[in-house]
């Protein structure tokens, strides 16, 4: 299926590993330029290096920000806008809550979460949504998490931020709706990516388990048997980004292989 994403201008935040490189390498595979944003500016050249040898006439830029800031989270598109200009398409996937027990929250664990997950989030989609309402169109998603809709006593802060953020998220898309602008996420269970690891750590710890033994409970909980890999999520957010998906928006998708049984 040719998804119409050549020469389209793609930013992807938290580009540099684990769900954001999926998603990078799977736009670069469909001719788009890709812009990747970091926190590591090592990670990121590391990323790009790989990106431009498995594909060689991709056209990849790199800009190292942390977007708890605003303002370096400004910087960061206007480099990316002067390098491959105007966005077609954003893809949010930076940031992550630290999971921490219930009994060891406080009020700045909270607030951490929040600055760590919502606002680098918010901070990009802010300024991008209202530059893609004046030209009249462009889409955005946003690679959130199952953890904003059901409870887990390990991850109550960065799971209440996922939900705000499906909350800004549907939004947006009826928001700017009438200014041609598409809004949707994406919402992974566990999957196979550095984040889980240090999740199932925290579950190792509480329950006395080791890390073979939580990866086989997390798999069992999950009707496909499976957990999901970075390039599942990729090719979804792919096709929510695409004109295949043109009168797809203001939704939060699941994808948790069922893990959680609910009617959306």
């Amino acid at each position: 299926m040719n998804l119409k994403l050549q020469n389209k201008h793609v930013l992807i935040t938290g580009g540099s590993k684990g769900i954001g490189l999926a998603c990078a390498r799977a736009f670069a595979e469909e001719g788009a330029h890709v812009s990747l944003v970091a926190r590591d500016l090592g990670t990121l050249e590391a990323a790009e290096k790989t990106l431009k040898t498995e594909f060689p006439q991709a056209q990849i830029a790199v800009f190292a920000a942390d977007l708890k800031d605003d303002k370096a989270a400004l910087a960061a598109i206007d480099k990316a806008q002067a390098r491959f200009g105007e966005l077609d398409v954003l893809v949010n996937s930076a940031g992550a809550a630290k999971r921490t027990p219930a009994a060891e929250l406080t009020t700045m664990a909270w607030r951490d979460a929040f600055d760590a997950k919502f606002f680098t989030y918010i901070n990009v989609m802010d300024p991008v949504v209202k530059r893609m309402a004046n030209r009249g169109k462009g889409v955005i998603v946003n690679v959130i998490g199952a953890g904003g809709k059901t409870a887990s006593p390990i991850h109550l802060a960065g799971g209440s931020a996922n939900a705000a953020l499906m909350l800004a998220t549907a939004g947006m898309a009826a928001a700017f709706g009438p200014q041609g602008i598409r809004v949707n996420a994406v919402n992974p269970g566990q999957t196979l990516t550095e984040r889980l690891k240090e999740g199932l750590e925290i579950v190792c710890k509480q329950e006395g388990i080791d890390m073979e033994e939580a990866m086989k409970r997390a798999t069992q909980k999950v009707p496909l048997g499976r957990l999901a890999t970075p390039e599942e999520v990729a090719q979804t957010v792919v096709f929510l980004a695409s004109d295949q998906a043109s009168y797809v928006t203001g939704v939060n998708i699941n994808m948790d292989g069922a893990a959680t049984a609910t009617v959306v």
